[in-house]
């Protein structure tokens, strides 16, 4: 099926120019894959797991030592005094947005420092919509500061935007739905040197959807005071089958514990039912799986800039996330894109995905990615709002080939429907 003579010559070279590029930027990658790897087993062997640790409880969920070890492990990889890795976290947006109101308060003032906010975080914040108990509905005010042409932090003008109101400065790590550079570990250094020592006051809040485990270092190693994230993105390791975390600074953890239970009740309760063992077992997998993810992606990169299309990040570009952008410049390209990765998928490959509207964005969105856990986007996934200038955005995958597989399929359909020269 993936080497096949009849296809167009220019798919076939440039699966062999992709190739090449990956195999360039395989000794880094493999590196730190290697250091991830070796965090991820201390942590498990310094907290001393034991086979007790990977049951359930039920109910109120007190007492449960196996959820409280799984928080101090996750802390330890993250760099942080406290994590607190929850199923009922819903997605990556509810966990992030259990920090906003855990630690903010009326009359805060909030900069997001990388430019628009996700999609979805919108209406958390009170961009969109209105008395849905937003940010903004309880007296939280926000604004932006873009980066600058070379998708760096505009420092001093993030120094200068400060206030005696402003209690956050909010970093997305990832480039969510933007045409734009995801920030490395050391740019979110670089902030945290320049703001702390004039304002310590300030919480660093990192939005670390996609993040985990692709550096050296996590956010919690420099300096942030709190970020969160999913468990079906990178540190679920594609098995946790639902869930996040936030992680960071003992009191503001302790503080978002608090909104998604209530007060007073914090972290000290909640059931983990069956999905402690996946849990440990898929945060034990995931240096496995971000490596294999960051592969394909390399490849992706490569592989579609050959076949003519902008690309963000290059394929020789260091990763700091797992997503990789195409550009594919019209609505009926980027639908035969996903509809050609779609059938590289396990689970409903014979299924087209159609865009269509979803809760928490303003456009249209198509979905691909055919997952054993429904918007496992560590599993591999393609989507995007149908909207100009129409880019498709690849996230995670379980293994190299796959990702591979399914980018081939995506040209082929390109091809077959007559959007791809030859």
């Amino acid at each position: 099926m993936y080497k096949d003579p009849e296809w167009p010559k220019n798919i076939s070279d440039a699966v062999i120019e992709a190739e090449s590029a990956l195999a360039r930027q395989l000794p880094v990658l493999e590196e730190i894959a290697s250091l991830n790897h070796e965090k991820v087993l201390k942590a498990f062997q310094e907290e001393r797991v034991s086979s007790y640790h990977l049951n359930g409880t039920t109910g109120y969920g007190l007492g449960d030592t196996g959820r409280e070890v799984l928080d101090r492990i996750v802390a330890r990889i993250l760099g942080t005094e406290a994590a607190l890795v929850r199923g009922q976290f819903v997605s990556g947006t509810h966990a992030i947005a259990a920090a906003l109101f855990g630690v903010l308060r009326p009359g805060d003032h909030v900069i997001s420092v990388s430019g628009n906010p996700y999609d979805t975080l919108e209406e958390v914040i009170g961009l969109r919509g209105k008395g849905q108990g937003s940010l903004l509905d309880f007296g939280i005010s926000h604004e932006t500061v873009d980066l600058d042409s070379q998708g760096e932090l505009q420092l001093d003008l993030i120094k200068e935007r400060i206030t005696d109101k402003t209690r956050m400065l909010m970093v997305q790590r990832s480039r969510g739905y933007a045409w734009r550079n995801s920030l490395r570990i050391a740019q979110l250094k670089e902030l945290v040197d320049a703001v702390k020592p004039e304002h310590p006051q300030i919480i660093i809040f990192v939005d670390n959807c996609y993040g985990e485990l692709v550096e050296r270092q996590e956010p919690g190693d420099v300096g942030a005071d709190l970020m969160a994230g999913s468990l079906i993105k990178n540190l679920g390791g594609s098995i946790a089958p639902t869930g996040g975390y936030v992680a960071g600074r003992a009191d503001l953890v302790e503080l978002s514990a608090q909104r998604l239970t209530a007060p007073g009740v914090g972290e000290y309760m909640g059931a983990t039912l069956e999905w402690q063992r996946l849990f440990y077992q898929g945060l034990f997998f995931s240096p496995l799986t971000v490596s294999e993810a960051i592969k394909g992606s390399v490849f992706s990169a490569a592989f579609w800039r050959a076949l003519g299309f902008e690309v963000h990040p290059a394929p020789e570009t260091p990763r700091t996330d797992l997503i990789q952008a195409v550009k594919l410049g019209s609505r009926e390209r980027m639908i035969a894109f996903c509809q050609g990765l779609q059938k590289g998928s396990p689970i409903d490959s014979h299924v087209l995905p159609i865009p269509s509207g979803m809760p928490g964005y303003d456009d249209e969105v198509i979905m691909a990615g055919g997952t054993f856990i429904q918007g496992s986007t560590s599993e591999f996934s393609a989507d995007g709002p149908l909207r100009e200038p129409y880019i498709a955005y690849q996230q995670g995958g379980i293994s190299y080939q796959y990702v591979r597989m399914g980018n081939i399929l995506a040209a082929l359909n390109l091809w077959q429907q007559g959007l791809l020269s030859k």
